[in-house]
């Protein structure tokens, strides 16, 4: 067959389409993308788009279950769409077109989504996070907040760990690394390979990348509304540490890293206990080759 072009509606109807032969579409359009060998889409800048879609990952998903189709996200189709030319944009591109395509739905989430740090940068650059860069795109499910907040490392770490697009805007790649290493994120490892609760859902144990930061409401850690800013800071730690008194947060490091400028004191300490526990330990394990040596040249 003909290498497929991905047809994308890049201005949506005013009205969803709810055609009466929906279902007939539906198969229509699996009887290629439900092939798992179908070709990849070539996009501009000779990117590839793979265009397969797993028939029983959509079904589950929220979307599926709900009965959406593909035509209620997929307008514009034209029978001869399987052209082989490239489509004229790119696979970045395609992923902010994909907030216009939810945001016919999700008008709520999306208006917050637009004021938010990555809602403007999506909009100005193209390089904040789209709706399916978090949540996928044809498997899209419905988890508990619980489960959601444990993935954030991995999702949030997506972009965060990004080398070259983080030093972009000045921001460290260390802060997925930093947040695993703090209690906060030993606590969500943990809580991820840990016991689940009366409803079947993870345990949480602590608080996760959206619990300090927020969901679609995500602003600069300088932004007055932000709230990490340490303004704010008390009455978010206040979410989870009933009580917390306004030196609270000063004695949490966030995602710095101790060093002599930075919390020299937790640097002392850090740098004590390495050069410390090798010492001790390797002194422990001088005397026992000490002890067995000796015990042998006795015999």
């Amino acid at each position: 067959m003909n290498r497929l072009a991905f047809p994308l509606l890049l201005v949506l109807a005013s009205t969803p389409a709810w055609a009466a032969d929906s279902a007939k579409e539906q198969e229509e359009c699996l009887g290629c993308h439900g092939d798992p060998k179908v070709d990849p889409g070539d996009l501009k800048g000779g990117e590839k788009l793979p265009l397969f879609v797993d028939k029983e990952l959509f079904a589950r998903s929220v979307h599926g279950q709900q009965g959406l189709t593909c035509t209620d996200c997929h307008q514009g189709k034209k029978p001869d769409h399987a052209t082989g030319e490239a489509l004229p944009f790119t696979r970045r591109e395609l992923s902010r077109d994909h907030a216009k395509v939810c945001a016919s739905c999700h008008e709520e989430v999306a208006t917050v989504f637009a004021k938010s740090v990555h809602g403007r940068q999506l909009e100005a650059t193209g390089d904040g996070p789209a709706c399916t860069d978090c949540h996928g795109v044809h498997t899209i499910t419905r988890p508990s907040e619980n489960e959601l907040v444990l993935r954030t490392p991995d999702v949030c770490g997506k972009c965060h760990t990004n080398e070259t697009l983080m030093k972009k805007y000045g921001i460290s790649t260390r802060v997925v690394r930093t947040y695993l290493a703090d209690f906060h994120g030993m606590a969500t490892t943990l809580s991820r390979g840990g016991k689940k609760g009366e409803k079947g859902e993870k345990v949480r144990l602590a608080a996760g990348c959206t619990d300090c930061h927020g969901y679609h409401d995500i602003q600069r850690t300088d932004d007055p509304s932000s709230r990490v800013i340490a303004a704010n800071l008390q009455k978010t730690c206040q979410r989870c540490h009933t009580g917390a008194t306004a030196n609270f947060p000063a004695a949490w490091l966030s995602h710095w890293e101790p060093t002599p400028e930075k919390a020299p004191l937790v640097w002392g300490v850090t740098l004590f206990y390495m050069l410390l526990i090798p010492f001790m330990v390797g002194g422990l394990g001088l005397q026992i080759v000490l002890h067995l040596w000796r015990t042998l040249v006795n015999r």
